[in-house]
């Protein structure tokens, strides 16, 4: 018997067909955020690099695509080495612009084309996002809530155009397309008119989403957070905020990992949240300390989140993105790593006998509940997940770093 027919006869023993599995976990689809392959500088300009908006890369390892031809290349050479379902996750300023210097609130449709018959060739289907940092009009640390009604309908007509962009890419790839708007709006210090900022955000989203677009073709997210590098003492958008104005307004919201204080349990509110709203977006990171955006691991918080997604049976509502960018390791290994991280986070989740801890639980042994749970860490998990790369013909854990250093060294040969 080969190792895989081992552990499924191990599994079903506990009542869990491994087969299934497989098949429902390669119908999941994960986004891949474009930016952790340019460090998040995106194409508006030549040499563009992130600045602003209480988020930072760090690091300066060679090989960073410097084109959006490089930066598919790198994302084809990820997807080969993923199994699974994916979808490409792109930023605004992620357009091909030509050699004219288009801003944001200029951006259209024909800017993103390109994207289009990509993801028609390689098989993807897209998410999107506005940019609201990165730019002069970000530089006072206000936005969407800006006082300044200059800068505010700078960033109005941004969303607008971002929204209008997302329906059109969700219907020319057959997939709705989920737009995520996060705004780095707030303070380094004490603010006095907190509620004034807050009246301001509404409104412009109030104005933003007037216009109604098909659910077939795109999906609204608002994304929340607790604090960010110049913002420690006031964020326009808060939890409270967008979890309020998403239940008001009929609009997902957006979840991230590094967006809460570092020992929060994100997975407890997925069960909140799903109880009373048809989908969230979640974006997975791995903070250290703060909104690090460190490259996702399969570790204890990111098994937690993917089991209650599991648990509670609400995988389907749930659009699982990711959100990191490490500009100090090689890319195309951060991207493969934190990719499969996930991917397998779900599988150890799928892979639990959940009707059998259900009964445990609902009988009052809580012993046999723990022990259970416990034999999950030395169940033959591995030889599943070799199976699912072999039926993808992904290349198992072995393979990865011989694989990713020789694409590393014909890429340090083309860029450098």
């Amino acid at each position: 018997m080969s190792e895989y027919e081992v552990a499924k006869t191990i599994y079903a023993e506990y009542g869990v067909n491994t087969d299934e599995v497989l098949e429902q976990l390669a119908a999941i689809p994960i986004s891949i955020h474009c930016w952790q392959g340019d460090d998040v500088g995106g194409f508006e300009r030549p040499d563009a690099e992130l600045g602003g908006g209480g988020i930072q890369t760090t690091g300066n390892y060679p090989g960073k695509a410097k084109t959006i031809g490089q930066l598919r290349s790198d994302l084809e050479k990820v997807l080969s080495l993923v199994p699974g379902t994916h979808r490409v996750n792109l930023h605004a300023s992620y357009g091909e612009f030509g050699s004219a210097f288009v801003d944001r609130d200029q951006i259209e449709e024909a800017h993103f084309q390109g994207w289009v018959e990509w993801g028609k060739k390689v098989g993807v289907a897209f998410d999107f996002n506005g940019t609201f940092f990165s730019h002069p009009m970000a530089d006072d640390g206000y936005t969407l809530s800006s006082k300044d009604e200059r800068i505010r309908r700078f960033w109005i007509e941004h969303a607008k155009r971002c929204r209008k962009i997302a329906s059109w890419i969700g219907q020319q790839m057959g997939s709705p397309c989920i737009l995520d708007t996060w705004v780095p709006d707030g303070a380094k210090n004490h603010t006095v008119d907190k509620f004034g900022y807050r009246s301001i955000l509404k409104e412009s989203l109030d104005e933003i989403f007037q216009t109604e677009y098909p659910s077939e073709y795109m999906r609204d997210a608002l994304e929340t957070k607790l604090f960010g590098i110049g913002s420690e003492s006031f964020v326009v958008g808060s939890h409270e905020f967008y979890m309020n104005y998403a239940a008001r307004n009929n609009k997902m919201l957006c979840i991230d990992m590094g967006h809460f204080h570092t020992e929060e349990d994100i997975s407890d509110k997925l069960s909140s949240i799903l109880l009373f709203d048809d989908e969230v977006l979640l974006h997975v990171s791995r903070p250290m300390h703060w909104d690090s955006d460190h490259v996702v691991l399969f570790n204890d918080k990111v098994k937690m989140v993917a089991e209650e997604l599991v648990r509670s049976g609400k995988l389907e509502s749930t659009h699982i993105g990711l959100d990191f960018f490490d500009a100090s390791i090689n890319r195309i290994g951060a991207w493969v790593t934190g990719i499969r991280a996930m991917r397998k986070a779900l599988l150890f989740a799928l892979l639990e006998p959940i009707d059998q801890l259900i009964e445990y639980e609902e009988s009052g042994n809580g012993y046999a509940t723990m022990a259970l749970l416990e034999l999950q860490s030395v169940l033959p998990f591995g030889a599943v997940w070799n199976e699912f790369c072999t039926r993808f013909n992904a290349p198992q854990e072995s393979k990865l770093i011989d694989i990713i250093s020789d694409y590393e060294e014909s890429v340090l040969k083309e860029r450098s």
